[in-house]
């Protein structure tokens, strides 16, 4: 038992640990970007840190947690302070040797590793849950339902910082990887043009390149390198511009519904693939291409089920013959769903039982998407890399815009609060990355460069 750690978290009282989070200007740094204030005032018996980082070619939470191991686990503490959580458990997959190596030593009676299979996609939340604790999230409920509250690495470490150093969220760890001379994980500040991240990788290897924001399965096509870093950038994927994984995400909506129309046999393996149905979800990726395709077979139950799809991609990348993507059509779905602010609710049945069995060993991932001349490593730098520029937008999270509290011609700091919230509304202030003279001031961003 590591008493030095339950002794530093004992300081500091729950309310305190979420003001400081809130001040940080805290989210999940997984890629939703709910603030993490808001998340550690429910009242739990678990938190988990979800490290699986299951993405193929994404390597910051398993290289991050070897080389900050006891802030990690001191944020855990503090992320249970604040919940009332009696348990604390670290989530990691047993391929992350180091990672275990170094946090197994530190470990103090409330919280314990669970290793978890080389599988995608271990790291949906909900799959996670019911691997380390055997709980089940019902369909469109929050993992708070079972009684937990889950975090990723990057988001404990920057709970540790808030509380024991008011340290506000400025810099993001990412993976730049795929087609670029010198694959790294690197620091970077917020607001960093992602142009400049790419140069720091030597720039891509291949003509007219494509590019991923986070990882190959659920990344979003980047439209512009100009586009900033924010705090939930997980990634730089650089793949040649006519790789399957590019192409597709450049179809647009009309032609994955004329794909679907046209090609689809019935077969359902994207339902008997899919890991929410697996796990008991009512949903069935195969009904409802057949819904879209054919209007009379849909029922309002059938339709709302695509609330439920965690858009992992297995169904697209992995499970369908003949390349229909079940999961762009439960996107346009739940898009014209919510616009009628329906929601869904629906039975948890059992799990299959060949639910563990199913789900998709990485090796055979990385061959099916074609990503195996890129499956390399990607070593985390310890340089401290600035920028002579930053592109601080205002909704970097869940919720409401943040405000400017500064004006054009105005002086920031680092660490500097630039933009804010109003004290009850959901959301997370923003913080000048680097010291400079705000440039510009807009609704969507605030600029800052170096002077």
């Amino acid at each position: 038992m590591n008493t030095a750690l339950n002794t530093e978290s004992s300081c500091y009282d729950a309310l305190t640990i979420r003001d400081a989070v809130r001040a940080a200007g805290v989210v999940g740094a997984g890629g939703a970007g709910f603030p993490t204030h808001i998340k550690l005032q429910a009242q739990v018996d678990t938190f988990l840190v979800n490290a699986a980082e299951c993405e193929p070619l994404l390597k910051v939470d398993q290289q991050l947690m070897v080389q900050q191991a006891n802030r990690l686990i001191r944020g855990v503490q503090y992320a249970m302070k604040a919940t009332g959580a009696s348990e604390g458990i670290i989530a990691l997959k047993e391929k992350y040797q180091p990672a275990i190596n170094a946090l197994t030593p530190l470990l103090p009676t409330a919280i314990r590793l669970h290793i978890l299979p080389d599988v995608y996609p271990a790291g949906d939340e909900v799959l996670t849950i019911w691997m380390a604790t055997g709980r089940r999230v019902p369909p469109a409920a929050l993992p708070v339902s079972v009684g937990v509250v889950v975090n990723n690495v990057q988001t404990v470490l920057n709970i540790a910082r808030a509380v024991e150093q008011q340290y506000p969220v400025t810099r993001r760890t990412l993976t730049v990887n795929g087609a670029v001379a010198k694959p790294l994980t690197l620091t970077v500040p917020v607001g960093m043009s992602l142009r400049e991240v790419l140069a720091l990788a030597g720039g891509a290897t291949v003509d007219s390149p494509g590019f991923i924001n986070g990882g190959p399965m659920m990344g979003s096509l980047i439209a512009s390198l100009d586009s900033p870093v924010t705090k939930t950038t997980g990634g730089l994927l650089v793949l040649p511009g006519s790789h399957p994984l590019i192409q597709r995400r450049m179809q647009d909506e009309r032609t994955v519904l004329s794909v679907a129309r046209t090609v689809c046999e019935q077969c359902r393996l994207c339902t008997d693939l899919c890991p929410r149905h697996l796990i008991g979800h009512a949903l069935s990726p195969h009904l409802l291409v057949r819904a879209v395709n054919f209007q009379h077979t849909a029922t309002p139950q059938l339709l709302l089920s695509a609330l439920t799809c965690s858009e992992c991609s297995v169904c697209e990348s992995v499970a369908c013959p003949v390349g229909i993507s079940p999961m762009r059509i439960n996107r346009m779905l739940k898009r014209e769903l919510r616009a009628q602010n329906l929601r869904y609710e629906g039975p948890l049945n059992p799990a299959d039982e060949m639910a563990k069995y199913r789900l998709i060993p990485v090796k055979r991932l990385i061959a099916r998407l074609g990503l195996s001349p890129w499956y390399q490593e990607a070593p985390l730098s310890e340089v401290a890399f600035t920028t002579e520029k930053t592109t601080l937008l205002l909704r970097q999270h869940i919720g409401v815009s943040a405000t400017p509290c500064v004006q054009t011609g105005d002086r920031v700091v680092r660490g500097q609060c630039v933009a804010d919230i109003p004290q009850n509304a959901p959301g997370a202030p923003v913080h000048a990355s680097i010291d400079g003279i705000v440039s510009d001031v807009t609704e969507q961003a605030i600029t800052v460069v170096r002077g």
